[in-house]
């Protein structure tokens, strides 16, 4: 497709001119803004376009069509269930799948050792099956994993990315994952057809914990770069594997082991199967261990996993708090200017939220029953004063609210207003909650009874914005202030020409232009970073819908509903309750 033969091209990171890519993509330079808006979202900010160059700030996991292997057969596969089940497939139908090299850049079925999933996007994870046939029964080539392992060690330590290896062949940086294999084989023929799966993390996968990447380890290098020099390596070492097994590589596989000399634990379905200290590998892969009566215990993979003491600790107190949290139900209050909106919380997930005005708060009353007798703790944001407050609390008997104001730094975020206190509540908690819609720099803007236009860096400076009236008000001004101007709501037009209208279209423009004036200020303050556009409150569609489309095209904008509910969330979840009362300063 022309939008993923665009993305190959640029996944080099390297700069390229508008006519190559028109030309890849079959496109005229014009319409390139609107093929690149076809890609992901995770993938769209990572543009840069200057004098008719486009560039990504750093390398994607991917492999141009034309791409060549030396001594190997190259296939591509834009989509597939795994690129292992690809050459397990021909192998199956007695193709000869020696030194064939399948590539996927999205999986639907991924999959590790143990059946365990492999979680990607497109782009963030280089993923690739190598064939290989040998006369070896499947016994004999029980430590093929360390061996793949191990060439894959050698080669991103080439490309300075300090890799250890997790017996048996995890690819770690530290106590986190870079990448893993899979190795299957099948014997057909009097031959054994091996498949030898590798995954490699170019970026972090949002969704899987203690992983790291080649970018958070500063590895610029491409993803033709490491596939080319994985199987020039694999190429070297398979032929000596065959004649002489893995004892040629024990030392160095040992070497680069990370638990060696190390106390581990290793588990079997969850329950502990032995502890001691790794004493060596066996000539076949298998583990040493030496117990705490000083035996030697022999460990072969198998479903077995392995794990550090200090893993086990902190795994044990993640599932601690878990259930903890899981007994805790909230409700999180948004006490905005004309109105107050709430959320239920319960296991950490929003399950239902409602608004009212102040005037008439019965169905807050009505839910309290339904849904109150669990609740925990209530806790808000408030900017309508201590009268609203007050009808609040009458319709929640029993329980204290916690309104909880502005504050100089939480979750990782720094405030730069120059006095919290003055600062309104729901900028700072829209401004925390955006964290969880963008890690780029980003313009939080809430549209209510007045509009806020504040400016987030992607490191967690949040360096204040400004207020201005929101629609209501512009116009309820109008209308007191000026005469003949109590005009109906007009309609948006580029040039208006009643009065109605122009009324609409300059108070759209002045939101709308404060919007992009910030959004502008902010990306040269972040040295042309991505910079995206998080709108919340009940104008934000028509702030987005009115926005400039190319505005639109360049840049990510999302609409967020209730993004001070999700900044008090992501608060309280992480913030002992002990300090809520000591960070309001």
């Amino acid at each position: 497709m022309p939008h993923t033969q665009l993305l190959t091209l640029l996944a080099d990171a390297q700069p390229h001119h508008i006519t190559e890519l028109a030309r890849v993509s079959q496109r005229l330079p014009q319409q390139l803004n609107a093929l690149w808006q076809q890609q992901p979202d995770h993938i769209r900010g990572l543009l840069r376009q200057q004098d008719g160059l486009w560039r990504l700030v750093r390398p994607l996991a991917l492999v141009p069509e034309s791409h060549r292997c030396a001594d190997f057969h190259l296939r591509i596969y834009p989509e597939t269930t795994s690129s292992n089940d690809e050459l397990m497939n021909m192998a199956k139908q007695g193709r000869s799948i020696h030194k064939r090299v399948a590539l996927a850049y999205q999986q639907s079925k991924g999959r590790g050792r143990q059946g365990r999933v492999w979680e990607h996007r497109l782009g963030e994870c280089l993923m690739f099956s190598v064939g290989w046939t040998f006369a070896q029964s499947q016994q004999e080539l029980g430590a093929l994993s360390l061996l793949v392992a191990l060439a894959c060690q050698r080669v991103l330590v080439r490309h300075h990315c300090p890799v250890k290896i997790k017996w048996s062949n995890d690819l770690m940086l530290g106590l986190d994952k870079l990448g893993g294999i899979l190795v299957e084989s099948v014997r057909l023929n009097g031959q054994t057809h091996v498949i030898m799966g590798i995954g490699i993390n170019f970026v972090l996968p949002k969704n899987v914990e203690n992983a790291a990447s080649l970018h958070t380890a500063q590895c610029k290098s491409t993803a033709a770069q490491i596939l080319d020099d994985i199987l020039h390596e694999l190429n070297l070492m398979l032929p000596e594997f065959e004649t002489a097994g893995f004892a040629p590589f024990r030392a160095e596989y040992e070497a680069v082991h990370r638990d060696h000399n190390q106390e581990v634990v290793l588990l079997q379905n969850g329950a502990v199967l032995h502890e001691g200290k790794v004493v060596g590998i066996a000539p076949n892969g298998a583990l040493q261990l030496q117990n705490e009566s000083g035996n030697r215990v022999t460990v072969f993979s198998g479903e077995v996993s392995l794990r550090r003491p200090e893993q086990i600790a902190q795994q044990n107190a993640q599932h601690i708090q878990a259930a903890q949290m899981a007994q805790k139900a909230y409700l999180l209050l948004d006490g905005g200017n004309s109105r107050l909106k709430w959320a239920w919380v319960q296991n950490g997930k929003i399950v239902h939220t409602n608004h009212a005005p102040y005037r008439d708060l019965g169905i807050l009353a009505d839910e309290w029953a339904k849904y109150g007798q669990n609740v925990s703790r209530i806790v808000g944001s408030a900017v309508c004063g201590l009268a609203k407050q007050a009808l609040v609390a009458n319709r929640l008997p029993e329980k204290r609210i916690e309104w909880l104001s502005s504050m100089k730094r939480a979750l990782g975020v720094y405030n730069h207003y120059q006095n919290p206190a003055q600062h309104g509540a729901d900028r700072w908690f829209n401004a925390l909650g955006s964290r969880l819609f963008s890690q780029n720099a980003c313009v939080v803007v809430s549209c209510g009874t007045a509009v806020t236009v504040d400016a987030m860096t992607a490191d967690g400076h949040y360096l204040g914005g400004t207020i201005m009236p929101g629609f209501h008000l512009m116009k309820e001004s109008l209308a007191i202030k000026t005469a003949n101007l109590n005009q109906p709501l007009g309609k948006l037009f580029p040039f208006p020409t009643t009065t109605a209208n122009a009324i609409a279209g300059g108070m759209m423009d002045a939101v709308c232009g404060s919007v992009m004036l910030m959004h502008s200020r902010l990306q040269a303050r972040c040295s042309g970073s991505p910079t995206d556009v998080i709108i919340t409150g009940g104008g934000a569609a028509k702030v987005a819908n009115a926005l400039p489309e190319t505005f639109l095209l360049d840049n990510t904008v999302k609409i967020v509903d209730n993004l001070v509910i999700y900044g008090l969330l992501a608060y309280i979840e992480q913030a002992p309750s002990s300090i809520l009362n000591t960070e309001r300063q």
